[in-house]
Protein backbone atom coordinates (compact mmCIF):
# COMPACT_ATOMS: atom_id res chain seq x y z
CA UNK A 1 0.00 0.00 0.00
CA UNK A 2 1.25 3.45 -1.00
CA UNK A 3 1.13 5.22 2.47
CA UNK A 4 3.04 8.59 1.58
CA UNK A 5 0.74 8.96 -1.18
CA UNK A 6 -1.79 12.08 -1.16
CA UNK A 7 -4.36 12.68 -3.84
CA UNK A 8 -3.48 11.80 -7.23
CA UNK A 9 0.02 13.13 -7.96
CA UNK A 10 2.26 14.17 -5.09
CA UNK A 11 4.13 12.13 -2.08
CA UNK A 12 4.61 13.01 0.91
CA UNK A 13 7.48 12.17 2.76
CA UNK A 14 7.20 10.47 6.52
CA UNK A 15 11.11 11.13 7.06
CA UNK A 16 12.06 14.27 4.94
CA UNK A 17 15.32 14.26 4.01
CA UNK A 18 17.83 17.15 4.61
CA UNK A 19 19.35 19.21 1.41
CA UNK A 20 22.59 19.33 3.67
CA UNK A 21 24.61 21.53 1.29
CA UNK A 22 24.48 23.00 -2.19
CA UNK A 23 27.04 25.08 -4.53
CA UNK A 24 26.10 26.89 -7.18
CA UNK A 25 28.58 27.87 -10.28
CA UNK A 26 27.29 30.22 -13.41
CA UNK A 27 28.78 32.17 -16.03
CA UNK A 28 29.83 36.15 -16.44
CA UNK A 29 25.99 37.25 -17.51
CA UNK A 30 24.51 35.58 -14.53
CA UNK A 31 27.44 36.84 -12.19
CA UNK A 32 26.44 40.95 -13.48
CA UNK A 33 23.00 39.90 -12.24
CA UNK A 34 20.86 40.68 -9.00
CA UNK A 35 21.75 37.31 -7.29
CA UNK A 36 25.48 37.52 -7.81
CA UNK A 37 26.73 37.56 -4.54
CA UNK A 38 24.59 34.24 -3.79
CA UNK A 39 26.60 32.12 -6.07
CA UNK A 40 30.09 30.07 -5.19
CA UNK A 41 31.78 30.44 -8.20
CA UNK A 42 31.20 33.16 -11.38
CA UNK A 43 33.61 32.53 -14.47
CA UNK A 44 35.24 35.31 -15.91
CA UNK A 45 35.50 33.18 -19.26
CA UNK A 46 32.01 31.06 -20.37
CA UNK A 47 34.55 28.64 -22.02
CA UNK A 48 36.27 27.57 -18.79
CA UNK A 49 39.62 26.93 -20.05
CA UNK A 50 37.66 24.34 -22.30
CA UNK A 51 37.74 24.15 -26.00
CA UNK A 52 34.32 23.79 -26.52
CA UNK A 53 31.15 24.78 -25.01
CA UNK A 54 29.41 21.50 -24.04
CA UNK A 55 33.11 20.41 -21.86
CA UNK A 56 32.66 23.82 -19.96
CA UNK A 57 29.27 22.76 -19.04
CA UNK A 58 30.44 19.28 -18.28
CA UNK A 59 33.37 21.22 -16.19
CA UNK A 60 30.74 23.11 -14.52
CA UNK A 61 28.80 20.41 -13.79
CA UNK A 62 31.88 18.83 -11.69
CA UNK A 63 32.61 21.72 -9.93
CA UNK A 64 29.15 21.42 -8.55
CA UNK A 65 28.91 18.62 -7.55
CA UNK A 66 32.23 18.41 -5.82
CA UNK A 67 31.50 21.52 -4.08
CA UNK A 68 28.56 20.41 -2.33
CA UNK A 69 30.31 17.58 -1.33
CA UNK A 70 33.50 19.32 -0.28
CA UNK A 71 31.29 22.15 1.67
CA UNK A 72 30.07 19.07 4.02
CA UNK A 73 33.97 17.37 4.59
CA UNK A 74 32.51 14.18 2.85
CA UNK A 75 34.71 12.60 -0.29
CA UNK A 76 33.08 11.45 -3.70
CA UNK A 77 32.88 7.55 -2.51
CA UNK A 78 30.64 8.77 -0.06
CA UNK A 79 27.74 9.81 -2.49
CA UNK A 80 25.16 6.97 -3.41
CA UNK A 81 23.66 8.32 -6.37
CA UNK A 82 24.22 11.29 -9.00
CA UNK A 83 20.78 12.22 -10.27
CA UNK A 84 20.75 15.06 -12.91
CA UNK A 85 20.94 15.84 -16.60
CA UNK A 86 20.49 18.71 -19.18
CA UNK A 87 19.62 20.27 -22.65
CA UNK A 88 22.33 18.50 -24.54
CA UNK A 89 21.64 15.27 -26.53
CA UNK A 90 22.07 12.04 -24.55
CA UNK A 91 22.51 14.15 -21.64
CA UNK A 92 26.27 15.01 -22.74
CA UNK A 93 27.33 17.06 -20.29
CA UNK A 94 25.89 15.31 -17.61
CA UNK A 95 27.07 11.64 -18.92
CA UNK A 96 30.80 12.83 -19.01
CA UNK A 97 30.48 14.45 -15.99
CA UNK A 98 29.52 11.13 -14.16
CA UNK A 99 31.93 9.33 -16.34
CA UNK A 100 34.74 11.44 -14.19
CA UNK A 101 32.87 11.90 -10.57
CA UNK A 102 32.79 7.52 -10.92
CA UNK A 103 29.67 7.73 -8.36
CA UNK A 104 26.71 5.19 -9.63
CA UNK A 105 24.29 7.28 -12.09
CA UNK A 106 20.79 7.97 -12.93
CA UNK A 107 20.38 10.47 -16.07
CA UNK A 108 17.12 12.46 -16.21
CA UNK A 109 15.64 13.95 -19.18
CA UNK A 110 13.15 16.56 -17.49
CA UNK A 111 14.67 19.68 -20.06
CA UNK A 112 14.56 22.63 -17.87
CA UNK A 113 12.40 20.69 -14.95
CA UNK A 114 15.44 18.71 -14.37
CA UNK A 115 16.48 20.04 -11.11
CA UNK A 116 13.05 19.65 -9.36
CA UNK A 117 12.67 16.36 -10.81
CA UNK A 118 16.16 15.40 -9.56
CA UNK A 119 15.85 16.65 -6.20
CA UNK A 120 12.12 14.87 -5.83
CA UNK A 121 13.90 11.76 -6.82
CA UNK A 122 16.81 11.99 -4.42
CA UNK A 123 14.34 12.70 -1.40
CA UNK A 124 12.38 8.97 -2.08
CA UNK A 125 15.91 7.20 -2.35
CA UNK A 126 16.60 8.59 0.66
CA UNK A 127 13.27 8.64 2.66
CA UNK A 128 12.63 4.88 0.98
CA UNK A 129 15.65 3.90 2.99
CA UNK A 130 17.46 3.45 -0.71
CA UNK A 131 20.44 5.68 -0.04
CA UNK A 132 22.20 7.87 2.74
CA UNK A 133 22.78 10.33 0.42
CA UNK A 134 21.92 11.41 -3.41
CA UNK A 135 23.37 14.66 -5.24
CA UNK A 136 20.44 16.31 -7.47
CA UNK A 137 22.15 18.08 -10.44
CA UNK A 138 21.77 20.23 -13.67
CA UNK A 139 23.41 22.65 -15.86
CA UNK A 140 22.71 25.01 -18.74
CA UNK A 141 24.67 26.57 -20.97
CA UNK A 142 23.50 29.74 -23.46
CA UNK A 143 25.66 28.85 -26.16
CA UNK A 144 25.39 25.09 -26.35
CA UNK A 145 21.90 25.66 -26.03
CA UNK A 146 21.74 28.00 -28.80
CA UNK A 147 23.78 25.88 -30.77
CA UNK A 148 21.45 23.28 -30.43
CA UNK A 149 18.01 24.52 -30.33
CA UNK A 150 18.00 27.84 -32.28
CA UNK A 151 21.13 29.29 -34.27
CA UNK A 152 24.92 29.63 -34.46
CA UNK A 153 25.90 32.91 -32.77
CA UNK A 154 27.55 33.73 -35.41
CA UNK A 155 24.22 34.45 -37.39
CA UNK A 156 23.66 37.15 -34.66
CA UNK A 157 19.89 36.71 -35.20
CA UNK A 158 17.18 39.05 -34.01
CA UNK A 159 15.82 38.09 -30.60
CA UNK A 160 12.03 38.41 -30.34
CA UNK A 161 11.00 40.25 -26.88
CA UNK A 162 9.20 36.94 -25.76
CA UNK A 163 12.55 34.88 -25.82
CA UNK A 164 14.16 34.21 -22.88
CA UNK A 165 18.20 33.85 -22.36
CA UNK A 166 19.35 29.96 -21.55
CA UNK A 167 21.23 30.79 -17.80
CA UNK A 168 25.07 29.25 -18.07
CA UNK A 169 25.45 27.75 -14.75
CA UNK A 170 25.18 24.33 -12.57
CA UNK A 171 24.17 23.62 -9.15
CA UNK A 172 24.26 21.19 -7.62
CA UNK A 173 22.07 19.81 -4.40
CA UNK A 174 23.08 17.60 -1.69
CA UNK A 175 20.14 15.12 -0.15
CA UNK A 176 20.79 12.81 2.74
CA UNK A 177 19.50 12.03 6.01
CA UNK A 178 20.23 14.40 9.02
CA UNK A 179 19.17 16.46 11.43
CA UNK A 180 19.55 19.90 9.83
CA UNK A 181 17.62 21.55 7.22
CA UNK A 182 15.93 22.38 4.87
CA UNK A 183 13.59 19.58 4.25
CA UNK A 184 11.87 18.15 1.59
CA UNK A 185 8.52 17.11 2.53
CA UNK A 186 6.34 17.08 -0.17
CA UNK A 187 6.81 16.07 -3.91
CA UNK A 188 4.26 16.89 -6.61
CA UNK A 189 5.29 14.86 -9.86
CA UNK A 190 3.93 16.65 -13.33
CA UNK A 191 1.94 15.53 -16.52
CA UNK A 192 2.82 16.22 -19.88
CA UNK A 193 1.04 19.39 -21.06
CA UNK A 194 0.45 20.59 -24.56
CA UNK A 195 -1.30 23.66 -25.44
CA UNK A 196 -0.21 23.47 -29.16
CA UNK A 197 2.08 26.54 -28.71
CA UNK A 198 4.96 25.82 -31.83
CA UNK A 199 6.91 29.28 -31.42
CA UNK A 200 10.83 28.32 -29.87
CA UNK A 201 11.13 31.76 -29.02
CA UNK A 202 8.07 32.12 -26.80
CA UNK A 203 8.67 29.32 -24.42
CA UNK A 204 7.26 30.83 -20.99
CA UNK A 205 3.88 30.60 -22.80
CA UNK A 206 4.84 26.95 -23.77
CA UNK A 207 5.70 25.86 -20.14
CA UNK A 208 3.25 28.21 -18.55
CA UNK A 209 -0.02 25.66 -18.37
CA UNK A 210 2.06 22.59 -16.86
CA UNK A 211 3.58 24.89 -14.05
CA UNK A 212 -0.54 26.12 -13.89
CA UNK A 213 -1.56 22.38 -13.95
CA UNK A 214 1.69 20.94 -11.79
CA UNK A 215 0.76 23.92 -8.92
CA UNK A 216 -3.09 23.42 -8.51
CA UNK A 217 -2.62 19.62 -8.36
CA UNK A 218 -0.23 20.24 -5.79
CA UNK A 219 -2.70 22.41 -3.84
CA UNK A 220 -5.43 19.82 -4.39
CA UNK A 221 -3.46 16.90 -3.25
CA UNK A 222 -2.19 18.22 0.05
CA UNK A 223 -4.97 20.62 0.74
CA UNK A 224 -2.63 23.41 1.10
CA UNK A 225 -3.44 27.01 -0.06
CA UNK A 226 -0.85 29.34 -1.74
CA UNK A 227 -0.63 31.72 1.39
CA UNK A 228 0.49 28.89 3.11
CA UNK A 229 4.06 29.38 0.98
CA UNK A 230 6.18 31.78 2.30
CA UNK A 231 6.91 31.86 -1.51
CA UNK A 232 6.10 29.98 -4.89
CA UNK A 233 8.67 29.66 -7.96
CA UNK A 234 8.29 28.42 -10.91
CA UNK A 235 11.57 27.51 -13.33
CA UNK A 236 12.01 29.41 -16.06
CA UNK A 237 8.69 30.60 -17.34
CA UNK A 238 10.38 34.25 -17.43
CA UNK A 239 8.02 37.56 -16.88
CA UNK A 240 5.35 36.49 -19.54
CA UNK A 241 5.17 33.32 -18.93
CA UNK A 242 4.62 33.89 -15.07
CA UNK A 243 1.61 35.70 -15.93
CA UNK A 244 -0.08 33.22 -18.03
CA UNK A 245 0.47 30.58 -15.40
CA UNK A 246 -1.04 33.28 -12.57
CA UNK A 247 -3.90 33.80 -14.69
CA UNK A 248 -4.49 29.97 -15.30
CA UNK A 249 -4.03 29.23 -11.87
CA UNK A 250 -6.67 31.65 -10.56
CA UNK A 251 -9.67 29.54 -13.36
CA UNK A 252 -8.04 26.68 -10.98
CA UNK A 253 -9.71 28.89 -8.09
CA UNK A 254 -6.33 29.64 -6.79
CA UNK A 255 -4.78 33.70 -6.28
CA UNK A 256 -0.83 33.26 -6.21
CA UNK A 257 -0.11 36.95 -7.54
CA UNK A 258 1.61 38.06 -4.06
CA UNK A 259 4.32 35.49 -3.49
CA UNK A 260 4.28 33.98 -6.76
CA UNK A 261 7.74 34.55 -8.85
CA UNK A 262 9.69 32.71 -11.27
CA UNK A 263 14.15 32.38 -11.27
CA UNK A 264 13.94 33.28 -15.16
CA UNK A 265 13.27 36.72 -13.37
CA UNK A 266 14.99 36.58 -10.67
CA UNK A 267 18.33 36.16 -12.22
CA UNK A 268 18.56 38.77 -14.40
CA UNK A 269 18.11 42.35 -14.53
CA UNK A 270 16.10 42.38 -17.77
CA UNK A 271 16.45 45.86 -18.65
CA UNK A 272 19.84 46.29 -17.83
CA UNK A 273 20.82 43.10 -19.34
CA UNK A 274 18.64 42.63 -22.30
CA UNK A 275 17.58 39.65 -21.82
CA UNK A 276 13.97 40.18 -22.89
CA UNK A 277 11.74 37.93 -21.27
CA UNK A 278 14.15 36.81 -18.77
CA UNK A 279 16.49 33.53 -18.16
CA UNK A 280 16.00 30.24 -18.81
CA UNK A 281 17.88 26.60 -19.02
CA UNK A 282 18.32 23.83 -16.67
CA UNK A 283 21.02 25.88 -14.86
CA UNK A 284 18.13 28.68 -14.48
CA UNK A 285 16.28 27.10 -11.40
CA UNK A 286 19.49 24.88 -10.55
CA UNK A 287 21.65 28.04 -9.86
CA UNK A 288 19.17 30.04 -8.33
CA UNK A 289 17.69 27.42 -5.68
CA UNK A 290 21.13 26.39 -5.19
CA UNK A 291 23.14 29.73 -4.60
CA UNK A 292 20.39 32.12 -3.45
CA UNK A 293 16.86 30.06 -2.08
CA UNK A 294 18.92 27.12 -0.66
CA UNK A 295 20.91 30.30 2.00
CA UNK A 296 17.58 32.32 2.52
CA UNK A 297 16.16 28.47 3.65
CA UNK A 298 18.84 27.64 6.16
CA UNK A 299 19.37 31.42 7.33
CA UNK A 300 14.99 30.91 7.92
CA UNK A 301 14.58 34.26 5.67
CA UNK A 302 12.15 32.18 3.87
CA UNK A 303 10.41 28.90 5.97
CA UNK A 304 8.63 27.18 3.28
CA UNK A 305 8.35 27.49 -0.58
CA UNK A 306 7.23 25.59 -3.15
CA UNK A 307 10.04 25.36 -6.12
CA UNK A 308 8.35 24.20 -9.06
CA UNK A 309 10.97 23.51 -12.07
CA UNK A 310 9.51 23.65 -15.84
CA UNK A 311 10.79 21.99 -18.93
CA UNK A 312 9.78 22.01 -22.88
CA UNK A 313 10.30 18.56 -23.70
CA UNK A 314 10.64 19.12 -27.36
CA UNK A 315 14.24 18.31 -29.63
CA UNK A 316 15.61 20.00 -33.22
CA UNK A 317 13.72 16.62 -34.42
CA UNK A 318 10.05 17.28 -33.28
CA UNK A 319 10.72 20.93 -34.18
CA UNK A 320 11.53 20.67 -37.73
CA UNK A 321 8.71 17.67 -38.07
CA UNK A 322 6.35 21.03 -36.85
CA UNK A 323 5.62 18.86 -33.61
CA UNK A 324 4.05 21.70 -31.02
CA UNK A 325 5.83 21.53 -27.70
CA UNK A 326 4.94 19.32 -24.71
CA UNK A 327 6.27 20.33 -21.27
CA UNK A 328 6.54 19.11 -18.00
CA UNK A 329 6.71 20.88 -14.03
CA UNK A 330 7.62 19.18 -10.90
CA UNK A 331 7.14 20.48 -7.32
CA UNK A 332 8.97 19.80 -4.28
CA UNK A 333 8.05 21.61 -1.48
CA UNK A 334 10.83 22.62 1.07
CA UNK A 335 10.86 23.70 4.40
CA UNK A 336 13.43 25.53 6.88
CA UNK A 337 11.97 23.00 9.47
CA UNK A 338 11.06 19.56 10.45
CA UNK A 339 7.11 19.35 11.07
CA UNK A 340 5.77 16.68 13.06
Amino acid sequence: MAIKRMGSQTVKLLNPPAIISASSIVGPKEGQGPLASYFDKILQDDMFGEDSWEKAESKMMKEAVRGAVDKVDLKIPDINYLLGGDLLNQLMSTSFAARDLQIPFYGLYGACSTMAEALGLAAMLVDGGFADRCIATTSSHFSSAERQFRFPLELGNQRALTSQWTVTGSGAALVANNNEGPYITHITTGKVIDYGIVDANNMGAAMAPAAADTIGRHFDDTSQLPEDYDLIITGDLGRYGRDIASDLLKTKGYEVVKNFTDCGIEIFDWKKQDTHAGGSGCGCSAVVFCGYLFKQLREMKLNKILLVSTGALFSPTSAQQGESIPCIAHAVTIESKKMN
